[in-house]
């Protein structure tokens, strides 16, 4: 039987490939491939499946599962299940799936061939380009993670210098806050003194007065009967201050003289004492209006002796008289602001001051050499994140290190910052949502560096923490291609780097059928 179109270079099956080639020999009988069955060789590709393994029927549809090869000269070879052979549909670009002759199918190989050649071109170009571009951003992440180590070990030997200046200014500010607090704390005290004296000569000018006010009879002591007088050491509120409630504030004696008041009674009765400034201050009781009638009605009040008469009119006429003094300039009870401040501290002596100022001179000295040790503690961290991050094999991601590259869609603005976090925003204002921190590479075993894993991003409601896969493509530049959502809270961005084009590609790509 004659084999064409159906010759052995323009099949392709499932069990049987070119290496099979030699079992197919016109000049003796087909074994099938599985050694099912011998049948003569005029009986491959019949239109009949005598094989089990359909090894007899390579290039027809009389097996079922088989695939049919098409070589597609001039364009790129493909396989097509069988059950599509003579089935009136071109399939094959060269049209030989279709060799019953029940349709016609043109040769449209070397047309399509051309347009996808041009496309290879173009991206044999660009992928060129970008290899070349990926060649400086490697020779620039090696320069980069050098100075990087030149740096950090520049700073671990200026920490050392930084450090001991810290101590010694340190030890400065200790040295002059010594004296400082000592003399402070010397003024301090003097001071409290001051005011202890103050106070106690107040309170004794205090109790003095009070003593003169309780002693009645004037005869230099205080007895219960002129304690009783003053319902303020009525501890019971009856209205009236029984001779045990005096004599308990009066301190278990029936009488004080002015020494024993002072150093004993007085401590104990001058929260409670009102004197008679005290009960001056105190709001007057208001009479009951002629108009009130829940009040029972009350008598005049009786004529004045005539010797009474004529005290009030003294007293009018002395009253008139003060007014007359109102003329006069009134007491300005207005604090002088200008005047010192008895309770307030006085100023420090002009030695307590220059010790004040030389320690603060050195708390500010050490103050500043305290920075300089964080900074650069702070500049160390930094430069030992940066060189125990992995920016590839050859370091040709390091420049992608503190950059952010953004995509908006019609919903959302999504950031990538590499070797850091991925985000989204609502477009039109809202807060950001993190979908995940950088956590390493994620690519297969054999190309670990296309792709990065993001994790532990922000909770989804009643679900896992949000998840982001950032798959890396080959280009000229960097640049954020997509964002999706295959799975509830996954995220997958698409970046395109010219970190990626690790490879060159001829400019002038032709089509091999050897590499399928």
């Amino acid at each position: 039987m004659i084999l064409k179109p159906r010759d052995l270079a323009s099949f392709m099956t499932v069990s049987v490939t070119f290496s099979d080639k030699p079992f197919y020999d016109e000049s003796k009988p087909f074994t099938c491939l599985d050694g099912s069955a011998t049948i003569p060789f005029d009986q491959v590709n019949d239109d009949y499946c005598d094989c089990k393994d359909g090894t007899d029927e390579p290039g027809t549809a009389a097996c079922p599962n088989m695939m049919y090869y098409c070589s597609n000269k001039g364009f790129t070879p493909k396989t097509i299940p069988s059950s599509r052979v003579n089935d009136g549909i071109c399939d094959c670009c060269d049209g030989t799936d279709e060799y019953s002759g029940l349709v016609l199918c043109e040769d449209k190989c070397r047309e399509m061939g051309a347009v996808e050649l041009e496309q290879r071109k173009k991206q044999a170009e660009i992928i060129n380009q970008g290899f070349q571009m990926r060649q400086t951003l490697v020779a620039d992440g090696k320069q980069t993670r050098q100075d990087r180590e030149t740096r950090l070990n520049a700073l671990k030997e200026e920490k050392q210098v930084v450090e001991s200046k810290k101590q010694e200014a340190q030890a400065a500010k200790e040295a002059a806050e010594t004296p400082e607090k000592e003399a402070v704390d010397k003024h301090k005290k003097a001071w409290e003194e001051v005011k202890a004296a103050r106070e106690l000569e107040r309170q004794k000018e205090a109790g003095t007065a009070a003593f003169s006010e309780l002693d009645l009879d004037g005869d230099g002591l205080v007895k219960l009967e002129e304690l009783q007088t003053h319902l303020e050491f009525d501890d019971d509120v009856d209205g009236e201050v029984t001779e045990e409630e005096a004599k308990n504030h009066l301190g278990d004696v029936t009488e004080v003289d002015l020494e024993s008041f002072l150093s004993e009674t007085w401590p104990k009765i001058k929260d409670l004492y009102q004197g008679e400034k005290d009960k001056a201050k105190e709001p007057p009781v208001e009479e009951p209006t002629k108009g009130d009638t829940d009040l029972p009605p009350t008598e005049e009040p009786p004529a004045p002796p005539a010797e009474e008469e004529e005290d009030r009119e003294e007293e009018e006429e002395e009253e008139e008289h003060d007014d007359d003094d109102d003329d006069e300039p009134e007491i300005d009870l207005v604090k002088d602001e200008s005047k010192p401040d008895e309770d307030a501290m006085p100023d420090y002596d002009e030695e307590t001051k220059q010790l004040i100022a030389a320690a603060d001179q050195a708390r500010a000295e050490y103050t500043e050499a305290n920075k300089k040790v964080s900074d650069v503690d702070a500049q160390i961290r930094q430069l030992e994140k940066q060189l125990g991050t992995d920016f590839g094999a050859e370091a040709e991601y390091s420049s992608l290190d503190g950059q952010c590259f953004e995509l908006e869609t019609k919903e959302y603005k999504y950031k990538l910052c590499p070797f850091d976090k991925c985000s989204q925003s609502p477009k039109h204002g809202g807060s950001e949502t993190t979908l995940g921190r950088w956590e390493s590479w994620a690519g297969p075993e054999d190309n670990k560096y296309s792709a990065m894993k993001y994790t532990k991003g922000q909770n989804c409601w009643n679900g896992p923490d949000r998840s982001t896969e950032v798959r890396m493509t080959c280009g000229i530049e960097n640049k954020l291609l997509s964002a999706s959502e295959p799975n509830r809270c996954e995220y997958v961005f698409e970046f395109e780097t010219p970190a990626m084009c690790t490879k060159e590609v001829p400019n002038n790509p032709e089509f091999s059928h050897e590499e399928l």
